[in-house]
C-alpha cells in the first residue's frame, strides 16, 4: 500500500525556487520596490513571497471578491496584491503598527489604489469584534500567531455566506512538528490545525507555498 512518506513532494532547492520566480510570477514594478525596501528591515520575514502574492492575487481575480479583510498588514505587499488584481475591490486591512504601515501607505499612494484600501490601527482581535454587520468574501489571516484560533473564529463570524479564508505561516518553518518548539505561537498554529481539520463548518486545503498557506472555505 502507498503511504504518504512514498508519494514524492517536490523539494523547493534555491535555483529550482529561481527558475519558479523567472517564469512563474509577473512582479509590478511597485510591489518589487516595496519588497525590496522590507528586505531590509529587521523584520523582513514577516513578508509574504513574491509566489504567495502571485498565488493570492490569482485567487482574487477568480472569486472576484467585493470586500476583503486582512489581519496583519505589516508593510503592505500583500494588500497592494490583492488591490492590483482587481479594479473597485474594498479591502479593510488591520494592524497595530503604525510605523510599519506608513510604509504600506506610501505605495498604495504610488499605486493609486489608496482609496480602496481602509486601514485600522489597533490590536486585530480587538478590531475583529468591533466589526458588526459587515461581511466580507475574502479574509486573509497574517498576524500575531498566538491569536490565530481567535482570528480564525472571528473570521468565520465576518465571512459572507460563500466566504473563503486564507490562512499564512500554517507550516511555521517546520516547527509544528518539532516538539523542542512550546512557545505560544507554535502551540496557537498547531492548534488551529487540529481545529480545522475537524471542523465540519468548512472545506479545507492546505498548500506547501512559503510557509505554508490554509484555503478555507464556507460550507453552504
Amino acid at each position: 500500500m502507498t503511504t504518504y512518506q512514498d508519494q514524492k513532494a517536490i523539494q523547493l532547492t534555491k535555483e529550482l525556487r529561481e527558475y519558479l520566480l523567472q517564469v512563474g510570477v509577473r512582479e509590478p514594478a511597485c510591489l518589487k520596490k516595496l519588497r525590496e525596501q522590507t528586505a531590509n528591515m529587521p523584520e523582513r520575514n514577516m513578508q509574504i513571497l513574491p509566489e504567495q502574492g502571485q498565488f493570492i492575487s490569482m485567487l482574487v481575480r477568480i472569486l472576484s471578491p467585493k470586500r476583503i479583510l486582512e489581519i496583519g498588514t505589516y508593510t503592505g505587499y500583500s494588500s497592494l496584491c490583492m488591490a492590483l488584481a482587481l479594479p473597485n475591490v474594498q479591502i479593510t486591512a488591520l494592524d497595530k503598527n503604525a510605523e510599519w504601515t506608513k510604509i504600506a501607505q506610501k505605495y498604495w499612494k504610488e499605486a493609486e489604489v489608496s482609496n480602496r484600501i481602509q486601514l485600522i490601527i489597533g490590536p486585530a482581535l480587538e478590531t475583529l469584534k468591533t466589526l458588526q454587520n459587515q461581511s466580507f468574501d475574502l479574509i486573509f489571516i497574517d498576524a500575531n500567531k498566538s491569536h490565530y484560533p481567535e482570528y480564525y473564529e472571528e473570521s468565520l463570524r465576518v465571512a459572507s455566506a460563500k466566504g473563503v479564508i486564507l490562512i499564512d505561516n500554517v507550516l511555521w518553518n517546520g516547527r509544528v512538528i518539532d516538539a523542542a518548539h512550546s512557545d505560544s505561537g507554535t502551540k496557537a498554529i498547531r492548534k488551529l490545525n487540529d481545529l480545522i481539520k475537524s471542523d465540519t463548518r468548512v472545506d479545507i486545503c492546505m498548500l506547501p507555498i512559503g510557509d505554508g498557506l490554509t484555503i478555507i472555505k464556507k460550507k453552504g
